[in-house]
């Protein structure tokens, strides 16, 4: 059984260990009205520090430690690698500010990974500013909104259609940009309900977000018969990269009839996530919508590499200098590292989840066509327990809790992700206690997790009590 470590531990602004609090040097030149009198920063030895934070470590759940299976968020192991090449000082010296002449090398790696992630995508143009996967697929729909304003057909064009499997990011984005969602329902297989899509679209249709496979972890086989229908209506076909582990090397965008793609870099190419950032959401567009994408591109002619803000109808800047560089170069470098390895992650990464969904399917249902892709969506509703306590339940074996509750069309929704980073003996070990936890006493699993450094909390409590603490 997995023992969670637990200390009661301070924060840092109270072990005060050494004399007093730092105030202001004494001997510090800087103008009288400039140095700050009201901070209290606590003098600390480097050995308190450095313990603090270890003990957080030993009480936290990380990659690090084991399977983190949230499906449609894509945990998937960050390679050290890509942190050691981060951390050069040949790429952290370079200062934001400088001339292009001067960071030629760091301007050559976006352009390449630009030209990569073009390649990836099957799409014409890329630009790197985006500083998260969200904020990539809100610059996305602002393309989408600048490309009718130039059409003079904005005021008509106010819709965008969504189906009902959706990641919450596309409603939301699609509203913040000021168009009016409309949601589509899925059908028996879990598929776009094609019949509801064609009565859906109209004159008023902007675009369709939809990301394939979608958030069931089912490939769409009617892709091209909806790119057919929302072109042949004069809107735009937009995909949530959400999913793009699924395809890597097999299929693109492009190929499928989309018109616009974000990425999640941290969903497909192992970069960081969570924590509320850093991030990066590149965003790829067919070469009939280049001229709105945001500023500045990285471009090359017989001088070099530059920062091209040559762009005809651009929607402006959507991040300060150039996006996340330190996410980019880590992207770079775990494209470089795999190469065509990209596709057999792929195909790994899909293998491992059909192999925990058909062992899984002996206890749980698991509804819509049986065929997955990267992830699955199991309903723990026939077991008579809530998919709450057996999430709860699986945290003392060391296992992080998958997604829940979502997609919101399956009840007592369990989602799961174990992407190509889990072996088969961390994947066998997960199924044994998801079986544990389907003949566990529907009144005794509501007690866990116990063996955590936090036990069971009230969710509904602190949602609507929130207290920070900084």
């Amino acid at each position: 059984m997995y023992r969670q470590a637990h200390y009661d531990e301070d924060f840092l602004i109270d072990y005060n260990t050494g004399s007093d609090y730092l105030l202001e040097e004494e001997n510090c030149d800087l103008p009288e009205n400039m140095k700050r009198k009201s901070l209290k920063l606590p003098n600390l030895r480097s050995f308190d520090v450095s313990r603090h934070y270890t003990k957080l470590s030993e009480m936290n759940y990380s990659v690090d430690v084991g399977m983190y299976p949230l499906g449609s968020c894509t945990m998937k192991y960050n390679p050290k690698y890509n942190d050691y090449i981060a951390s050069m000082e040949t790429f952290t010296d370079v200062h934001p500010m400088d001339y292009g002449m001067n960071m030629q090398g760091s301007l050559e790696i976006m352009y390449n990974l630009q030209e990569y992630l073009k390649s990836i995508s099957g799409m014409d143009c890329v630009t790197l500013q985006p500083s998260a996967g969200a904020h990539g697929e809100f610059t996305g729909i602002l393309i989408v909104r600048k490309y009718f304003e130039m059409r003079n057909e904005l005021n008509q064009r106010n819709e965008i259609i969504i189906p009902d499997s959706a990641h919450g990011t596309n409603p939301a984005s699609a509203s913040m940009a000021g168009f009016k969602v409309i949601e589509v329902p899925s059908d028996e297989n879990g598929l776009i309900d094609l019949n509801a899509l064609d009565a859906a679209v109209s004159e008023n249709t902007a675009a369709f977000m939809i990301t394939n496979p979608n958030t069931l972890g089912i490939f769409d086989d009617n892709i091209l018969k909806i790119a057919e229908i929302i072109h042949k209506n004069g809107a735009l076909l937009y995909y949530d990269g959400a999913n793009f582990n699924a395809i890597l090397g097999i299929t693109t965008p492009g190929i499928m009839g989309f018109d616009i793609v974000h990425f999640n870099l941290h969903k497909t190419f192992a970069t960081p996530h969570g924590g509320g950032g850093p991030g990066s959401g590149p965003v790829a567009v067919k070469s009939f919508l280049k001229d709105f994408l945001p500023v500045p591109v990285i471009s090359k002619n017989e001088g070099g590499y530059f920062l091209d803000y040559n762009v005809k109808n651009t929607i402006g800047k959507v991040s300060s200098y150039y996006g996340s560089f330190a996410i980019l170069l880590r992207a770079y470098s775990y494209i470089l590292k795999n190469g065509n390895d990209l596709k057999k992650n792929t195909q790994k990464a899909v293998l491992n989840s059909n192999y925990m969904a058909d062992q899984l399917r002996k206890y749980y249902t698991i509804p819509y066509k049986k065929l997955k892709k990267h992830e699955f969506v199991l309903s723990t509703e026939n077991t008579g327990k809530r998919a709450l306590d057996i999430s709860k339940f699986i945290l003392d074996y060391g296992i992080h809790s998958p997604t829940t509750y979502f997609p919101l069309i399956v009840k007592e929704a369990v989602m799961i992700e174990p992407t190509e980073s889990s072996t088969k003996k961390e994947m066998d070990f997960y199924i044994d206690v998801m079986k544990k936890a389907a003949f566990m006493d529907s009144d005794a699993i509501k007690s866990y997790p116990i063996n955590t450094s936090v036990g069971r909390i009230d969710e509904v409590k602190a949602a609507r009590n929130l207290i920070m603490h900084w």
